[in-house]
Formats: C-alpha cells, structure tokens, sequence
C-alpha cells in the first residue's frame, strides 16, 4: 500500500479534517476493512506566516521543502500541503522534494473545468487572495478569477486567523461572509467560489449558495489524495 505524506498545522483544525476525510473516503472505495497508511507532519503556522509576510519567499519554500523531505524520509511515497497559502511556492517546494505533491490549486481547477465555470471567486487570507499562484494556474484553464475589494479581503483575513484557524466558528462572522460572497455575485458575476482556505469550509458548509458552486479545497485535494493512493 502506498503512504501518503501531510504537512499539517496549516492549520489544525482542517488538518483534522484531512485526516478523517482522507479515512472516510478510502474506507468508501475500498470496502474490505483496511484503513490507508497516512505520516502527518504537524509544522508551524506561525512561523510560516511570518516568513510569507516578510516576504522571504526563499525561506518559505526551503523551510517546507526541508518539512517534505521528513515525511519522504519517514516512509511517504507521495504528499500534500494541507493547506493553500504555502501553495504561493508549490513549484519551489516540489523541484526540492524527493515525491511528488498533489497541488491543491491544480486539483481545484480541475473541478472547476469538470463544472464547466468560467468566473470563480476566490476568499483565502490576504495571501492567497492577492497572490498569483491560483490565476496563473486557473487562466491556463481559460477560467477568469475574482477576489473581494480591500475592505472585504481585511475582513476575511483577521477572522480566517483569528477565529477560523483556532477553530471558533461564530454565526455574525457566517453571515458577514455571505454577505461578501452576495456582493461578489451582483458585482462580479461568478459563478461558483473557491473556499481558497482550508479552514473555510468549517464555516461555509454549503455545497451551493444562491445559484453558484462552492468548491471545497479541502474535499477536492482529499479526493485526489486518495485516488493518487488507490492507483
């Protein structure tokens, strides 16, 4: 049986969730009892924020490439980053890392080809919304993106690391967050929504909203996790 590696922490609640999604749905195609072999590597969120805010690039990639490598060391035969922002240095991180990565951006665009979208709003923290790594890969699929305006993005990122990550879900921040996701469909038009934090989905659980897709990061990199340890 294949092993697959995670870089956790990023944060732990949804890391938690990886966990037992990954179970749920290996144990749903593979009906004869076993469970997968999984290596979690539980790193520091604190640490890797900083380093992103500072703008160290540099530093980001050779601190979770060297995090990859313990898990390649340990037995794991591919990996994942469990979360999107350290997705801002994927290709860095995996021209080091002796397995490969299943991108989490490459995985959602995929579906978002399946679904037939062709403008998709993206929420994240700051990073990721104002980063590249998610239109560079989604415009290759001819897919335009949208993010909230500055306001909106302020917002989101303190409650994403300031309520989300520590895993404190309140109704008045719910309901905020839809009302950004209303504006962004009068005004921008999308027609589905990249839940581009793993810790997103805890809060917008829905599967559609007012017309549109809400694409679950978590679910779909755990559904190519699972298929990559299956084959």
């Amino acid at each position: 049986m294949k092993t697959i590696g995670i870089i956790g922490g990023i944060g732990p609640e949804s890391t938690i969730v990886y966990y037992r999604s990954i179970i749920a749905a290996y144990r749903e195609l593979k009906r004869d009892g076993s469970y997968p072999s999984i290596l979690i590597n539980n790193i520091d969120l604190t640490k890797m924020l900083g380093l992103i805010g500072a703008n160290q690039l540099t530093e980001v990639a050779e601190y979770l490439a060297d995090e990859v490598k313990k898990l390649a060391h340990a037995g794991a035969d591919f990996g994942l980053l469990a979360a999107n922002t350290p997705h801002i240095v994927f290709d860095e991180i995996q021209r080091q890392s002796p397995i490969r990565l299943i991108s989490i951006v490459e995985a959602t665009c995929k579906e978002a080809v399946r679904l037939g979208l062709k403008k998709v709003g993206l929420l994240g923290i700051r990073f990721t919304m104002q980063g590249r790594f998610y239109p560079d890969v989604f415009s290759k699929a001819g897919i335009e993106l949208s993010v909230p305006g500055t306001e909106d993005q302020n917002y989101i990122h303190d409650k994403y690391l300031n309520e989300l990550v520590p895993g404190i879900l309140l109704p008045e921040t719910r309901e905020h967050l839809l009302g950004i996701v209303d504006r962004m469909i009068s005004e921008n038009g999308i027609e589905g929504l990249i839940l581009g934090g793993t810790e997103l989905p805890l809060i917008l659980k829905d599967s559609h909203y007012h017309g549109i897709s809400f694409l679950d990061t978590t679910q779909i990199h755990v559904k190519q996790a699972v298929a990559e340890l299956l084959s």
